[in-house]
């Protein structure tokens, strides 16, 4: 291939990469090393429209005044996720701002943001925010179009659609997986643009890796997928009051109230279930649990209220891990870093997938052979299991 081929698939690649990072942040509600800011609070640092490299919370490190960060808020747009930088820090929570904003988002309705609400941090080299320009703009641009197809594909099939960002971007998901498929299998099969010489590709037969390749672009998706979506942090607001109700979140200074907490499982795969308090005074137990196929549990959130009266918000994290091992060594993982145990996890459903593909079928090429119209597909299907149990 020569040096303009090599740079055309590569910025193939790039593109690919960078609609998949959107797509998947679009599911999971947060930033996925890329992200954008819609409004222009954040000016001169970054116009409306522009984007930004982000880091992840989980690998992001402390939180310093002077960071821009990509928070949940609980009131300012009427919740969501806002990009604003940090300019102070409190007992309760950091103190943010647009740059562009002559006050404090505390100076309204907005609580301080707690280290729970963080997502991600933008990237900054010498102080300086990197920025994408245009990349928001042309992202909600086809958010629109993509809601406007999903809308009409639901109706065509008589589906009903989901009105959340969740419904969306999953269905995003869907598509960007297709895509990646019918990508790889053009790649491999589809024509070349010149023919210089003789092909020696087999007609009919699909290459192993190729074939397996799809299959795995698309494990791991939905394995992410179902122990990312479903995790997150749960809110509780506690009211230390001298005059407490029946009400088990309105109590004494002091005293400290339980709630249940249930846990489903809607999956096919039992599910590891982490519990962590970053408060001091609230604990849950058990920490720990397994939740079997399609079932549920139960835990207890133990929550202290303050000596001093007043209204306040606690937090509970949520992480889910795939069963495929021992809860004890996913515990062990987890508590190095989420991040390696869901690593494990993906590593684990690979090489399992890898391992019976190749005891069934064999690690040879894959021949699609035409059985003929007259062969009726029971018979050919009868055929196919035959040969599989001798």
């Amino acid at each position: 291939m020569t040096a303009r081929t090599y740079l055309e698939r590569g910025l193939g690649i790039a593109v690919v990469i960078v609609i998949v990072l959107l797509l998947i942040g679009q599911v999971l509600g947060q930033p996925i090393l890329l992200g954008y800011v819609a409004t222009g609070s954040m000016e001169p640092t970054m116009n409306a429209g522009d984007g930004f490299v982000a880091i992840p919370s989980v690998v992001a490190g402390e939180i310093q005044e002077g960071d821009v960060v990509v928070y949940d808020a609980r009131e300012l747009h009427d919740g969501g996720l806002t990009t604003h930088r940090v300019v102070g820090e409190t007992e309760d929570g950091y103190v943010t701002a647009g740059d562009a904003n002559p006050f404090t988002d505390q100076d309204g309705d907005e609580p301080p943001v707690s280290e729970s609400q963080i997502v991600a941090t933008a990237w900054q080299v010498n102080g300086e925010v990197v920025t994408i320009p245009h990349l928001g703009t042309v992202v909600m641009g086809m958010h629109g179009l993509l809601e406007q197809a999903s809308q009409t594909v639901t109706s065509a099939l008589g589906i009903e659609g989901s009105s959340g960002s969740d419904g969306l971007g999953a269905f995003f998901v869907a598509i960007g997986v297709a895509l990646l498929g019918f990508g790889l299998l053009l790649e491999r099969f589809g024509p070349s643009e010149r023919i210089t010489d003789r092909s020696r590709r087999r007609k009919n037969v699909v290459r192993f890796w190729v074939a397996i390749g799809v299959v795995l672009v698309a494990l791991v998706t939905v394995a992410t997928a179902a122990m990312v979506i479903p995790a997150g942090t749960t809110e509780y607001g506690l009211v230390s009051s001298d005059s407490p109700t029946d009400d088990p979140q309105i109590v004494a200074p002091g005293e400290t109230t339980t709630l249940t907490r249930t846990v489903d499982n809607a999956g096919f795969v039992p599910v590891v279930v982490v519990h962590e308090a970053p408060h001091e005074h609230v604990s849950v137990d058990p920490d720990r649990q397994t939740v079997g196929i399609r079932s549920e549990a139960e835990t207890t959130v133990s929550l202290t209220a303050p000596e001093e009266t007043g209204e306040y918000t606690r937090h509970v994290e949520e992480h889910r891990y795939l069963a495929v091992v021992s809860p004890s060594i996913l515990g062990t993982l987890h508590d190095v870093h989420p991040l390696v145990a869901i690593a494990f996890v993906n590593v684990v459903v690979v090489a399992v997938t890898v391992a019976l593909v190749s005891l069934l079928f064999g690690t040879g090429d894959f021949r699609l052979r035409n059985g003929g119209d007259h062969v009726p597909f029971s018979t050919r299907l009868a055929r196919t299991v035959r040969k599989w149990l001798r």
